[in-house]
């Protein structure tokens, strides 16, 4: 029986003494970080007292700072040496990415939509799901529907026939325990049919507020529409559409929304989409 062999040297991959190419830690430049795994875009580069640092911002909007040693992190799974960017325009040197954070695929043409379906509650959040997750969605064929409120909702699950081969997503605001929209997603949730839910009130507070240049969302009183209290409160003209269209203007991708959302669509789209 023979032996197995091992190689004699142990050193990780990233710290070999092997050329590795440097890389200038431009904007928006997705690495993962060698030892810790965590992966995110480049937000920034600093000068420190304990030496130069770039922060990463993942897809949830977490950040973490790393020191820029040599070997540091992974670029399409290749080791490189992040080096901090001149002031000169560059060309990105990282793949294209949607809105989304996904890898965008150059020239993908829509795919035929499948029977399976995502509702979510209103046009907001349908305008919204669009913006950000838009060329996912084509591609793998999802189309998003709005139901203008979840009173209707197990009627709707019942005319659509949901099954292995037509599966139901929902997204629901302010999907609390004890709430009229939790008892009715207990109703209709099923093997085929999920419904997922953010804490907010409208979908208008899951961008967060400094994308929209607000210091918070305000408190509305209870009894009063929340849309117009928002207008009222930030001082902005009481006309909701135009609102909602400024607030929408700021969402250039999934770094201006909060994670409570993001998650949530991102696993109504894999419900979906599994198995396909």
């Amino acid at each position: 029986m023979r032996s197995r062999q091992y190689d004699p040297d142990l050193t990780p991959p990233w710290k070999r003494s092997v050329p590795v190419p440097e890389v200038p830690a431009d904007p928006d430049l997705v690495v993962e970080e060698v030892t810790t795994g965590f992966c995110g875009a480049v937000v920034r580069c600093e000068k420190t007292a304990q030496g130069p640092t770039v922060t990463l911002e993942d897809r949830f909007g977490k950040h973490r700072v790393f020191p820029l040693e040599p070997r540091g992190f992974l670029l399409e799974g290749r080791v490189v040496t992040l080096v901090r960017p001149s002031t000169a325009p560059r060309t990105p040197a990282g793949p294209a990415r949607t809105a989304s954070g996904s890898l965008a695929v150059p020239g993908a043409r829509a795919r035929v939509a499948r029977a399976g379906r995502i509702y979510v509650e209103g046009r907001h959040d349908a305008e919204l799901v669009e913006r950000v997750w838009g060329d996912d969605l084509r591609i793998e064929g999802v189309v998003v529907e709005y139901l203008e409120g979840v009173d209707d909702l197990p009627s709707i699950v019942r005319d659509f026939g949901p099954g292995p081969d037509a599966r139901l997503g929902v997204l629901v605001d302010h999907l609390v325990p004890g709430s009229k929209e939790s008892r009715i997603a207990a109703e209709v949730t099923g093997e085929h049919v999920l419904v997922v839910g953010h804490p907010y009130v409208d979908v208008w507070e899951a961008v967060k507020p400094s994308s929209v240049g607000i210091p918070a969302w305000p408190r509305v009183p209870r009894g009063q529409d929340w849309k117009t209290g928002v207008c009222r409160a930030l001082g902005w003209p009481e006309n909701t559409g135009a609102a909602w269209q400024g607030i929408l203007s700021r969402v250039r991708s999934y770094k201006d929304l909060e994670p409570e959302l993001l998650g949530r669509v991102e696993e109504l789209i894999d419900f979906v989409t599994a198995g396909s």
